[in-house]
């Protein structure tokens, strides 16, 4: 008697519920996959925020004190630096070696020429003395030139008025700014430094472990032979396996952007920076949304040729660098956005999401070329991944 084939959704519904439900038993696993984002993303962006924030605040606020090489040529630079908070200090017998050793983060070395340069009206030499690859020296680096140009401004000034001359003269151009940037982006500007890559990298392996463990675990159990044995057709088994892990990684990814809104709505200060409203929330996961099936396919098919459960999870390694690549190369060489972008993976979710932070509004035909092209990529992998499954050595351990 032939047995009758059951009908595809009814069987993808049913794998989709079995993986769901092996899952589940192992909770300590699904704490980790489900909760793990959650935590982590969060507490990261905000405390490295606050941390900047405070650097940024104990630097700016605190009296700096500064290295002078000759600070006795130059009393008048003295006295004002110390009203701008800038007080100079004996220097050491080596001050640039001071400097390398991070003793101090700026010195300043007054020319020996400085008085008779003064005196005859000539500029008088100061150097600033830093090391401008480290970080630490860019805001008194900045506060100490900011204070010797205004000073230089202001004597120029007295000087031009002591000759009876509008020291306006000597500005042919009075240059002003306008600054387009909305509210919303310069709320974005620190979300964009990492939040993109967070979201599309929990998005594009989200759905891992449970993938991994249904395709390449199962085989190394020998679980997956009476499973392929079935009358069920391989596309539904696939799509069922492939439906479950997309559920975790949207449950997880839809958990750490709430837990992003709500962290960012009892901090203070920069954290608040990180709001965002549940409309973008609505709009994220639609961006995100084709990522997750191109990351769940592409590790079904990598799962599938894979012999055991450890050779599958050894492709994480550069599977975690493949959404670095668009973060990189935009710090490297930023480019305007092109309709192409969108076609790109990883590239594409990156500029959608630098949109939404941003607060930019989106096209329909920008959403209809990022979405066509996504799911295009996901139902071309899911097609390769069915293929895989038609091999009868899948079902062969070892």
């Amino acid at each position: 008697m032939k047995q009758s084939r059951p009908g595809m959704f009814a069987t993808m519904w049913s794998v989709m519920r079995k993986e769901l439900l092996d899952i589940s038993r192992d909770r300590r696993t699904l704490a980790l996959a489900l909760l793990l984002g959650p935590l982590l993303y969060p507490v990261l962006m905000i405390g490295m925020g606050s941390l900047a924030e405070s650097r940024a605040r104990t630097q700016l606020d605190r009296t700096l004190e500064v290295p002078t090489v000759g600070m006795e040529r130059a009393p008048n630079l003295v006295a004002f630096l110390a009203t701008q908070g800038i007080r100079a200090v004996k220097a050491p017998d080596d001050v640039d070696a001071a400097i390398v050793r991070q003793e101090f983060d700026v010195a300043l070395r007054i020319s020996p020429s400085y008085a008779n340069d003064w005196r005859n009206g000539k500029p008088a030499l100061v150097e600033i003395v830093a090391d401008t690859t480290r970080r630490d020296s860019e805001i008194p680096s900045a506060r100490v030139r900011a204070a010797l140009e205004g000073y230089g401004g202001q004597v120029g000034a007295l000087r031009l008025l002591a000759r009876g001359i509008d020291p306006s003269v000597v500005r042919a151009v009075s240059v002003g700014s306008r600054d387009l940037a909305t509210e919303e982006a310069k709320r974005g500007l620190m979300l964009a430094a990492i939040m993109p890559y967070l979201l599309i990298l929990m998005s594009f392996i989200g759905g891992a472990y449970l993938i991994m463990d249904a395709t390449a675990g199962e085989r190394e159990r020998q679980s997956l032979e009476p499973l392929l044995a079935t009358p069920a057709s391989r596309g539904a088994i696939v799509s069922g396996k492939i439906a479950a892990a997309c559920a975790m990684g949207l449950l997880s990814l839809l958990l750490t952007l709430v837990a992003f809104k709500l962290s960012a709505q009892m901090s203070t200060g920069v954290g608040r920076m990180l709001d965002v409203s549940f409309a973008s929330i609505g709009r994220m996961l639609l961006i995100l949304l084709p990522m997750v099936f191109i990351g769940t396919t592409l590790l079904t098919c990598l799962a599938a040729a894979s012999k055991s459960l450890k050779e599958a999870q050894s492709h994480m390694t550069w599977l975690m660098l493949l959404p670095m690549i668009p973060t990189i190369a935009l710090i490297v060489n930023p480019v305007k956005t092109q309709a192409w972008q969108f076609m790109v993976p990883f590239l594409a979710q990156n500029q959608m999401l630098l949109k939404v932070i941003r607060g930019e509004g989106i096209d329909m035909q920008t959403w209809g070329i990022y979405l066509g092209t996504g799911f295009a990529v996901a139902a071309l992998l899911w097609f390769v991944a069915v293929q895989r499954y038609h091999q009868e050595r899948l079902a062969i351990s070892g």
